[in-house]
């Protein structure tokens, strides 16, 4: 079992290297997993799920089969909820009384107030510096990576959120849906869209518009069964390009079968040769809103395309 770290032991590993005065913090809504979590010292500020009359801490206390198993079972759609500024407070206080800086990437604020939430905090401290990732799930912990590999080179607090600001539209991020089921549950799609969606077979690619905050847009429509689909998926998303940064790739899902995740897994190493590829699982936060099996290909490119509409 994989041991939490505590804000106390982070800010005691800081002080064994005193170059490094920046914490680093994310939502967790970024999903990167324990892994890449350890590695570059993000602390999480973990969200907040509510089903029926009671709320759980996201990723620690509820997962995305609880979601799952909640509306099936009972009936009861999770609600999730922005982070407040006092809890915002709360989580920075520790760090800021040490004297240390603070990057905190937040979930895109088109799709939550977390982030103006956070900027209201940061108005507070002169030390805190807030990014907005306009995205979400590892399109925002993709430029959590970032900001570890630009801790570690050195550079200071403000010029990262910069660099970050800058770096975020080119961010593409996209998951292909098996299902309009949660959606539908949520009101980002009628019941209608989705009878017909399930009764043809289709299956949207959602993606995000990192020019507008992370709202969610649609883009191609593919039909026919999941596992053919996603090979086109593929194909579509990082074929044929000359465009790509090939530093990393995140494969993210919502409870996909391994099947599923190895396919599309050896299908990205046909097609380009990224120097990492990153399995992760979506948080529960990320996952009531997608449904199961939902999974997508996030990675940095020069440029986006703009012939997309937005629907939700």
């Amino acid at each position: 079992m994989r041991v939490e770290r505590t804000i106390g032991t982070y800010i005691a590993d800081i002080r064994k290297s005193p170059m490094n005065k920046i914490i680093l913090s994310a939502d967790s809504t970024c999903d990167i997993g324990p892994e890449l979590q350890d590695k570059y010292g993000v602390q999480f500020f973990n969200l907040h799920i509510q089903i029926g009359e009671k709320t759980y801490i996201d990723m620690l206390e509820i997962t995305a089969e609880d979601i799952y198993a909640a509306w099936r079972q009972h009936g009861l759609l999770p609600k999730t909820a922005a982070v407040t500024p006092e809890d915002y407070r709360n989580f920075f206080q520790p760090w800021i009384e040490e004297g240390y800086s603070v990057l905190h990437v937040s979930l895109g604020s088109g799709l939550s107030s977390s982030y103006q939430n956070c900027c209201l905090v940061a108005e507070e401290y002169k030390n805190v510096y807030t990014v907005d990732s306009a995205n979400l799930s590892t399109g925002a912990g993709y430029l959590v990576v970032l900001a570890g590999e630009m801790i570690a080179a050195g550079m200071k607090a403000p010029d990262i959120q910069k660099e970050l600001i800058a770096l975020r539209e080119n961010m593409e991020a996209s998951f292909l849906l098996d299902t309009l089921e949660f959606m539908n549950a949520g009101g980002r799609c009628s019941a209608v869209t989705a009878f017909g969606a399930n009764i043809l077979r289709i299956k949207p690619c959602i993606e995000v518009d990192n020019k507008n905050g992370g709202n969610m847009v649609v883009g191609k429509k593919y039909r026919g069964p999941l596992e053919k689909v996603l090979t086109k998926y593929v194909d579509d998303k990082i074929g044929n390009r000359s465009d790509l940064d090939l530093s990393r790739l995140f494969i993210t899902h919502s409870g996909s079968p391994p099947e599923d995740i190895d396919m599309v897994y050896n299908h990205v190493l046909e097609l380009a040769d990224f120097k990492e590829i990153h399995i992760t699982k979506a948080s529960g936060t990320i996952s009531a809103h997608c449904g199961p099996r939902t999974l997508g290909l996030l990675f940095m490119a020069t440029k986006r395309s703009s012939d997309r509409q937005i629907i939700f």
